[in-house]
């Protein structure tokens, strides 16, 4: 009887034994999520001067600290609180288990949890919340087997970046940045009193939902390590007094959503997890530059609604159509410093600067007028501006094609300048006659552009494009010859991998043949159609747009250092109101934007510079400009207005 006693003794004792080794064959892989341990980061997009532009993350806002990144301080106050003997123990603390278990035996029912700190990360990470008998045993074996596998540094590193701390914040820097505006190293004692005060009950807690109580929590957590001894009587007497400020964001601090979106579409190309990786990505937008964009784009849109008023032919459901975009570039490097998709992103999320493929009209002949130029045209060489009819087959019948000027009149001949300020429809027409279509389309080729039309209309700019596409384009003027590829993205780091951009460009033609188009551009803008675009204390340069019927209007203009697109249109592509021109809307919006950067950056760059090479003539009301390329003309022709050529 004496040895089957004994015998069922060492069975009972070796039976929680066996279980453990048994539990631990079965189900220990279960941890390897934690030892591994990659959990969902949110990724930060920033502007060029490293403000915050939103943040970028699935379900879970975490910012990531790595151990060493987390003051010595903060780790005290929560073992103080949490788990005082964490650096002693195994993963279990025995003598609270056995107090827990007598209060939980008393009580018929589970009272009271003993947990450590390491028990917390396997129950937030592995486990679920039930209090079962099951999931604490799992609970005891994991934390038992986490502390073999990792050092006490590394489940605090886990556990601070783990645990929900209320608001929509997991982690501690997370929550650092969110309630205070800090980062972890510059937290007060109270501070950090707080944070590891929440664990317990985040959403009570909480400081934003419940501030007294958040308080009263940090202070027990305060008076705990002062019990211990790890504080001062001073250190514990400014704690206890402070009343820190607690901010309520929201989590994304979305400050620029059109831009956001863009950033998200390229940076999934890149790596295809940036909602969870945790990425820094550095952009080129510079967030002073984006509210100008936005509020010009208000500016330009409240004066078209209070010229429909004041014209007596409002129309609301017409005019709710109208919409807008703004593409700012730095037209040497590529950076894009402002992108404005639309006038109201809360009512409309679409892309209107990158994703609307619209007409540009007239803001499209400075190409046509570039390739004469590089043939060796100039500003002062006489274009013919008469009417011609064309006769051609569609769809096998015969049909007429009688292009007007927007004036309806023909000067007979004008200069090449002239045509441009006043955006003659007919002496461009003739042109790209003159120089041949199949030889213009070759030579527009080089710019990238793409559909290409194989008739006429291409000199009227009826292929289409986005507004960025065109500032791309563009930016071979204002470049001084160099087109250059528009870029958002400048950089893109995590713990793992790392991005940065380089620079794309391409040689379109020469400083000075550029310099002939922009100083072309430069008379628009003062005297010709893009009037409204004009901006004292800084030379500007442009051109209008605007398609049949009113349906697109644009500005495409630069100054010697920023250049920048601006669209108008109805969204359902139908016209806007009569005479609503690329001057006329597009322009003032053009012009706010410039009056704000010259705030902005006073000591921008305001005149452009006239490369070597280049020669000045002066025509008694106007300076023309030649090269070496683009001679003076030789002789005049005298041409009759009223004459009609047939094709």
């Amino acid at each position: 009887m004496k040895k089957f006693f004994l015998f069922l003794l060492l069975v009972l004792l070796a039976f929680p034994i066996v279980y453990v080794l048994y539990f631990s064959a079965r189900y220990g892989h279960e941890t390897r999520s934690l030892v591994e341990f990659n959990v969902p980061r949110t990724t930060q997009i920033f502007d060029r001067n490293g403000k915050k532009i939103a943040n970028i993350f699935l379900k879970e806002h975490r910012y990531y600290a790595t151990f060493d990144e987390i003051p010595p301080r903060l780790i005290e106050a929560l073992l103080a609180i949490e788990d005082t003997v964490f650096f002693e123990h195994s993963g279990i603390n025995t003598d609270a288990i056995f107090r827990a278990i007598i209060k939980d035996i008393k009580a018929m029912r589970l009272v009271e949890g003993a947990s450590t700190i390491t028990q917390q990360l396997v129950k937030n990470t592995l486990l679920t919340r039930e209090k079962k008998f099951s999931r604490k045993l799992k609970e005891l074996i994991f934390a038992l087997k986490i502390e073999r596998e990792l050092s006490k540094e590394e489940i605090l590193e886990r556990y601070l970046n783990v645990i929900y701390l209320g608001h929509g914040y997991y982690g501690v820097a997370t929550a650092a940045e969110g309630y205070f505006h800090k980062d972890l190293q510059h937290l007060t004692l109270k501070e950090m009193a707080i944070l590891v005060g929440l664990p317990k009950a985040p959403s009570f807690y909480a400081p934003t939902k419940n501030y007294e109580l958040s308080l009263g929590r940090a202070n027990r957590v305060i008076e705990r390590m002062y019990v211990l001894g790890w504080i001062d009587d001073a250190t514990r007497d400014e704690a206890l007094a402070e009343m820190p400020i607690v901010h309520d964001d929201t989590l994304t601090k979305n400050r620029a959503p059109y831009i956001t979106d863009e950033v998200l579409r390229r940076a999934s190309k890149i790596y295809p997890d940036v909602r969870t990786g945790g990425y820094i990505i550095k952009t080129t937008i510079d967030l002073a530059l984006q509210k100008a964009a936005r509020d010009a784009l208000a500016y330009a849109h409240k004066l078209a609604y209070s010229r429909a008023e004041n014209a007596g032919d409002f129309n609301k459901t017409a005019m709710e159509q109208l919409n807008g975009a703004l593409v700012s570039i730095d037209p040497k490097e590529g950076d894009i410093l402002a992108l404005v998709g639309g006038v109201d992103y809360a009512k409309s999320s679409y892309n209107r600067a990158t994703q609307a493929k619209r007409q540009p009209g007239s803001a499209f002949k400075p190409f046509i007028y570039q390739v004469a130029i590089d043939h060796g045209y100039s500003g002062a060489t006489k274009l013919v501006d008469i009417a011609r009819t064309y006769n051609y087959e569609k769809e096998g019948e015969e049909t007429k094609w009688r292009p007007k000027n927007y004036e309806e009149d023909y000067k007979g001949l004008i200069t090449m300048r002239e045509a441009m300020v006043h955006s003659r429809n007919l002496a461009t027409i003739n042109l790209v006659t003159d120089i041949g279509l199949r030889n213009m389309r070759k030579e527009l080729k080089r710019y990238e552009i793409d559909n290409l039309p194989n008739d006429l209309s291409l000199a009227l700019g009826s292929i289409t494009m986005a507004p960025l596409e065109l500032a791309k384009h563009y930016s071979t003027f204002a470049g001084g010859g160099v087109q250059v590829e528009p870029f958002l993205i400048s950089s893109m780091v995590n713990h793992r991998s790392a991005y940065k951009h380089e620079k794309r460009s391409k040689v379109i033609t020469t400083p000075q043949q550029a310099f002939l188009m922009t100083s072309i551009l430069q008379d628009v803008v003062k005297r010709g159609t893009g009037r409204r675009a004009r901006v004292r204390g800084i030379e500007l340069a442009g051109k209008t747009g605007t398609t049949n019927k009113s349906i697109d209007a644009w500005f495409a203009g630069y100054s010697p250092t920023v250049e920048t697109v601006v669209w108008f249109g109805n969204d359902n592509n139908t016209p806007m109101r009569r005479r609503e021109t690329g001057g006329r809307v597009a322009g003032p919006a053009f012009s706010y934007y410039y009056r704000q950067l010259i705030k902005l950056y006073p000591h921008i760059e305001r005149k452009f510079t006239k490369p070597d090479g280049v020669i000045e003539v002066n025509e008694g009301d106007h300076t023309e400009y030649f090269t070496k390329i683009s001679k003076p003309p030789e002789t005049d022709t005298e041409v009759d207005p009223d004459e009609v050529l047939i094709f």
